[in-house]
């Protein structure tokens, strides 16, 4: 139970880093002597000190016959600083608890092996199961080199997510919207289609209290339909990438460059969503935040490009059979050929309900 109690600390810690470390995986360390805390630390972003760096840095001299707590392997190679391994190994620590491995093909166990031959008594597995959630992104990135896709919708209880005419203002309490933004502080990527761009003119921005982080915005727009006046092209708030089709000229992505845009034209003339996370993976993005409307909702389900669902669903009825609803498109022929889901989480936003699902196969 106190190894539990240490390692949930150190999870703690690492969750609050939640939007600051990517590509880098969320981590904290705690270092323990004679049942005292001696040290702590998370990661805080790519590039800065490791968790167990910063731990041990507070623990200083006390790190000497330690046990260490750590929600992810350590790293044993370098890359923008030295090993963690190592620095484990020269503190003199007895022994290293460690939530789950390092998927990571650079460490991979390397980092355990290492710790083990250094005659350091290693335990794996505390917490696993939370370790590997609060990390989900960057294993799936890891694995597949596509960032973790999450779809987000908003519906009333007969599940449309707009009036017949179009009205969609507001679905889902202010409370709802908050927790909007703090998924896409979370997230790397948020995207859109072209039309929600037309209709809505969005930011596409973290508007949080106290701040927060900005996903690179992404566009699909197959024919370059983006109003060059909307906000995603003028603001320079945050970097914006949009998908064309082959179709696309030079001459058209023109004014769109000098606004600061990316354009990435695919060689197909229609738009493949497997294509899209392919560049966006090449481009180091682990997690991507999906806010289209049916259409591209209808896409991503289509050709079952997603690992998680978030719906939030408003106490309200508006009916009517031409109201919109999440998914467009033809859907599926039959209840049995349905994605099945599973419900990882039901909780009350608000006046509102969320509900987080991930389909019950592993999707690409």
């Amino acid at each position: 139970m106190e190894d539990n109690h240490y390692m949930k600390l150190a999870l703690t810690m690492a969750e609050s880093t939640q939007g600051q470390t990517s590509p880098n995986p969320m981590v904290g360390a705690v270092v323990v002597k004679n049942g005292e805390i001696v040290g702590m630390g998370a990661h805080l972003k790519a590039g800065e000190g490791h968790a167990e760096v910063n731990a041990i840095k507070m623990a200083g001299n006390k790190a000497e016959g330690s046990d260490v707590y750590v929600t992810l392997e350590p790293c044993s190679h370098h890359g923008k600083t030295p090993p963690c391994s190592g620095l484990l190994i020269s503190s003199g620590v007895k022994r290293v608890h460690i939530a789950t491995r390092d998927p990571n093909p650079v460490v991979a166990g390397r980092g355990i092996q290492q710790l083990k031959d250094a005659g350091i008594e290693v335990m794996v597995g505390e917490l696993e199961e939370e370790a590997l959630e609060l990390n989900k992104h960057f294993f799936h990135f890891i694995q597949y080199g596509t960032p973790y896709v999450t779809l987000k919708t908003a519906v009333t209880l007969d599940g449309k997510t707009a009036t017949a005419s179009g009205d969609s203002k507001w679905i889902t309490s202010e409370a709802s919207r908050t927790d909007v933004h703090y998924d896409r502080h979370r997230h790397d990527v948020i995207l859109v289609g072209v039309n929600t761009v037309i209709q809505d003119n969005p930011h596409l921005t973290t508007r949080l209290p106290q701040g927060g982080k900005n996903p690179i915005r992404v566009i699909l727009d197959t024919f370059l339909r983006t109003p060059l006046h909307s906000h995603v092209v003028q603001d320079a708030e945050v970097r914006t990438i949009i998908f064309t089709g082959s179709s696309v000229d030079q001459k058209q992505k023109q004014p769109y460059l000098e606004s600061g845009c990316e354009i990435i034209t695919l060689s197909e003339e229609r738009i493949d969503i497997h294509i899209v996370l392919k560049e966006l993976g090449a481009r180091n993005i682990g997690s991507l935040y999906v806010e289209g409307g049916a259409a591209i909702h209808s896409t991503f389900l289509k050709e079952k490009a997603f690992q998680e669902l978030i719906m939030y669903m408003s106490p309200r009825l508006v009916g009517g059979s031409t109201a919109f609803t999440s998914f467009g498109g033809e859907g599926f022929p039959s209840i049995a050929e349905g994605m099945e889901m599973e419900i990882s989480s039901l909780e009350r936003i608000g006046k509102d309900i969320k509900i987080v699902a991930s389909p019950k196969s592993v999707l690409l």
